[in-house]
C-alpha cells in the first residue's frame, strides 16, 4: 500500500529556514555528445548506458535505454506519448525528469552522452532550452537526467539525478494547454511499472506548481538529498530506491503551494 507522509506547510517552511540549498547550476555540463535531431514525439534507442555492468532497477537488469524526446527515458520500449500519465499507473519502466510535450522542431535539440561524476562513470540526457508543442519557443525549459555508476557500493547499484535550471512551460497545446500553461501539466518521477514502486515529485500534474514563477514549489528553487537548488538525487541500491529522508534545507520542495501540505508518495523499498 502507499506510504503517505503529511506535514503542514508551516512546519516545512520552518524547517527550511535554517539551511536553504545553495543556488548553483544544477544541470551538469557535458552529456551532449550525441544530438537527437529536432522532432515531435520521437524516441531513439536502445542506447547503451555505457557502464561496465548492467544497472539493477527494481530487479530488472539494464545495459541500455530509450531516450524519449518528451522528457523521459524508458527501459522496456520507446515511448512517444505526449500527454503525461500518472506514473503510479504507468505500467512502464521509466525515469522522467519532466514528462511533458517537448517539441524541439523550433528550439534546441535533446542531447545525450557519457561523462563522469565524482570519479564515477555517468550517462546523461540533457534537454537544454527546449520548447513545447506546437513548435513553440516563447517559453523554454532546461532540465536533465544523469545516471551515475555506483558499482563501488555493490553490483548493479547506481544513482540518478533529476536536474533543473529553467522551467517556463508545463504543457503542450495538444494536452489542453494554452501558451505552455494549464491543461494536463508535466510530471516528474520514476516507476518500474508497478504502482508499489513508483514515485512522483510533489507538484506533478498540478498547474503552475513546478514552474519558475512559483517560488515555493518551483523545481529550480528546491532539492532532494542535495545542497544544490534544482537537483534531486536518488540512490538505487540492491535494485531499490533507498528511501532517504530529505535534508532540513531541502524539505521545502515538499510544499506544493502556499497553505498546502506535503504530498510525498514514496513506495515500499529496501535499504542497502
Amino acid at each position: 500500500m502507499r506510504n503517505k507522509l503529511t506535514i503542514s506547510a508551516l512546519a516545512l517552511l520552518a524547517l527550511s529556514v535554517s539551511a536553504m540549498p545553495t543556488f548553483a547550476q544544477a544541470v551538469r555540463t557535458g552529456f551532449d555528445s550525441v544530438n537527437f535531431p529536432g522532432n515531435d514525439d520521437q524516441f531513439v534507442g536502445p542506447v547503451s548506458i555505457g557502464f561496465a555492468q548492467p544497472i539493477n532497477f527494481f530487479g530488472g537488469m539494464y545495459s541500455d535505454l530509450f531516450v524519449n524526446n518528451n522528457g523521459n527515458v524508458t527501459f522496456d520500449a520507446g515511448l512517444n506519448t505526449f500527454t503525461p500519465f500518472d506514473l503510479f499507473t504507468a505500467n512502464r519502466v521509466i525515469i522522467a525528469p519532466f514528462f511533458g510535450d517537448v517539441d524541439t522542431r523550433n528550439s534546441n535539440d535533446t542531447m545525450y552522452g557519457s561523462g563522469m561524476v565524482g570519479g564515477n562513470a555517468a550517462f546523461g540526457v540533457s534537454w537544454r532550452d527546449v520548447g513545447y508543442y506546437n513548435s513553440a519557443n516563447d517559453k523554454l525549459n532546461t532540465f536533465q537526467l544523469v545516471m551515475i555508476d555506483r558499482t563501488d557500493t555493490g553490483a548493479g547499484n547506481f544513482d540518478f539525478e533529476l536536474n533543473y535550471d529553467k522551467i517556463q512551460w508545463e504543457t503542450g497545446s495538444a494536452s489542453d494547454g494554452s501558451g505552455g500553461l494549464g491543461g494536463s501539466s508535466a510530471r516528474a518521477g520514476y516507476s518500474n511499472g508497478d504502482p508499489m514502486f513508483s514515485f512522483e515529485l510533489p507538484g506533478s500534474a498540478v498547474n503552475g506548481a513546478l514552474l519558475d514563477s512559483n517560488p515555493v514549489s518551483g523545481l529550480i528553487y528546491n532539492s532532494l538529498n542535495s545542497n544544490v537548488s534544482g537537483r534531486y538525487l536518488f540512490n538505487v541500491r540492491n535494485g531499490a530506491v533507498v528511501p532517504n529522508v530529505p535534508e532540513p534545507g531541502t524539505i521545502a520542495l515538499l510544499v506544493v503551494g502556499a497553505g498546502s501540505g506535503l504530498l510525498l508518495r514514496r513506495k515500499r523499498s529496501a535499504r542497502a
